[in-house]
């Protein structure tokens, strides 16, 4: 018999907020409604080897949203499907990366601007064999 292959991809959310409790080596992470907090601690130890201290999950309701069957029939409030989410506090000296290193990213954009100077560069130096020719 074949079991259905359960594919967790756990990502932590980067926002203002989860951003902010990083500092209290805690990540915000979107997960199924029917996980359980061991469910999760488990996930999250074998996606990113750390170790957990803590779970605390929340479920944020659904927004209104209306609806209608046409020009005058009957319209009608249903709501968007409840969301869970986990805060997920490590143990001291473990983290995860949400965000990229700003160090990198500059290393990116100096490598950028020299390659644009090589370009010039080449650039000019074929205008200058063209002039000679002449």
């Amino acid at each position: 018999m074949v079991e259905a292959v359960k594919l967790n991809l756990l990502e932590p959310r980067a926002t203002e907020k989860s951003y902010l409790e990083q500092t209290n080596r805690t990540y915000v992470f979107p997960v199924e409604r029917t996980m359980s907090k061991q469910e999760i601690a488990k996930l999250v130890e074998k996606e990113f080897d750390v170790k957990v201290e803590e779970v605390r999950t929340l479920i944020r309701k659904g927004k209104k949203t209306k609806y209608s069957k046409g020009k005058h029939a009957y319209p009608g409030i249903t709501y968007r499907k409840d969301k869970k989410f986990a805060y997920v506090k490590l143990v001291n000296g473990d983290s995860i990366k949400v965000f990229d290193d700003t160090s990198e990213r500059d290393e990116d954009k100096t490598s950028a601007k020299e390659a644009k100077k090589v370009e010039k560069e080449a650039k000019k130096a074929d205008k200058n064999a063209g002039k000679e020719n002449k």
